[in-house]
């Protein structure tokens, strides 16, 4: 009998990783082990200590230094033992040394180069010295879309030909919340069904979450006395790529602090109930990878409206609305169109339901295998 395919998959990022990248790994996970058979074998490997995610300082450069063990020295060695063919790594880092195997990396962005100054200056120098030199020597390089490959070609210098388009999907959101609870929820924060525009995603700056609230104030100088803006997400530990004091002079500067709610981090039973009961679902980004709240918002029926920039349209198609995320007016134009257009709201539904079924984890999982079966 032939020897399978072996595939070394790094979960150690699940103990750290937040929002995209959390997903990203646990959604493709999910799907490879549902793939295992007599000719596909996967390892999912973990170390076995603790990994320090607080905001000590010399932690947090003892942390760096025991990441680059792990992925320079543990991951390999452990790979080796286990006559793994491939070794595949969701967080851009992937082993120097080839010890029998091949590497594959997804590269999620090129932020790294369109935003340094929000990086501490060691952990761009380690990219630099190791992520960047290990995906070259990689067969091929996993990137969610046209626009993300073409930014990494770009800042990278890595060929096309090793750059592999791999679109990802909606996160699955278990939605095991009762009516009560629901009602629960919504009543924590001053909501009723369908009376609310939805945001979901951590306050960092690229979010362009200021200009939201904006062009949201010039929505209710117009009327709707009873809309209100849900932003839901997190503040990053980081405060060098932390839009949150932004975020709050914005609520303050418009006198919203009734009428615009901010949820903090929530599990994924309350963020799929406001999901479910959201108007609309609107989303600023001036920089993205993927977006993958877009197709979170697909999945609940959801009018859906983008920044006109980086990935967003090459991922909503036409099933989205698009705007200038950087005219406030436009945005809140756009907006009104939505609540005051049943056939543009109905529409956009309609081809949201369409445009996902060309998304989801399945799929994504299958051209990862394809990918891994081309590189050996």
């Amino acid at each position: 009998m032939p020897k399978p395919l072996t595939i070394a998959v790094d979960v150690r990022d699940l103990r750290v990783a937040k929002t995209g990248t959390r997903t990203y790994l646990q959604e493709v996970c999910n799907e490879l082990k549902k793939m295992e058979s007599h000719d596909l074998r996967f390892h999912f490997i973990d170390t076995s200590i603790p990994v320090y995610s607080g905001n000590n300082k010399y932690l947090k450069l003892i942390e760096h230094v025991r990441y680059q063990l792990w992925k320079q020295l543990i991951l390999p060695i452990k790979a080796f033992f286990k006559g793994c063919d491939i070794v595949f790594c969701t967080d851009n880092f992937v082993p120097l040394i080839h010890l029998g195997y091949k590497t594959i990396p997804v590269f999620h962005d090129a932020f790294f180069f369109e935003t340094p100054e929000y990086y501490g200056k060691l952990w761009l120098w380690l990219y630099k010295k190791t992520a960047i030199p290990a995906a070259r020597r990689s067969p091929f390089v996993i990137t969610p879309s046209a626009w993300a490959k073409k930014q990494i070609n770009h800042y990278t210098h890595i060929v096309n030909d090793k750059l592999i388009v791999v679109h990802e999907g909606p996160k699955t959101l278990n939605n095991n919340l009762d009516t009560t609870s629901t009602k629960q929820l919504l009543q924590s924060l001053s909501l009723k069904p369908q009376s609310y525009i939805l945001h979901v995603g951590s306050m960092f700056k690229r979010k362009n979450i200021p200009a939201l609230i904006y062009a949201f104030n010039e929505v209710k100088k117009s009327g709707y006395p009873e809309l209100k803006l849900v932003l839901a997400g997190p503040t990053p530990s980081t405060q060098i790529d932390n839009d949150y004091k932004l975020i709050v002079n914005a609520i303050d500067e418009t006198k919203l602090q009734s009428e615009v709610v901010l949820t903090g981090y929530l599990p994924d039973a309350a963020l799929a109930e406001l999901y479910k009961n959201a108007l609309m679902y609107v989303f600023p980004s001036i920089n993205e990878g993927f977006g993958i709240p877009v197709l979170e918002a697909f999945s609940y029926n959801l009018p859906v409206l983008v920044a006109n920039n980086t990935c967003l349209p090459e991922i909503g198609g036409d099933a989205v609305l698009p705007f200038d995320p950087f005219d406030t007016t436009d945005i809140s134009a756009k907006i009104k169109q939505v609540l005051e257009g049943d056939d543009l709201r109905k529409d956009l539904i309609d081809k949201g339901v369409k445009r996902l079924s060309l998304f989801s984890w399945h799929n994504t999982a299958l051209q990862l295998v394809e990918v891994f079966k081309k590189a050996v």
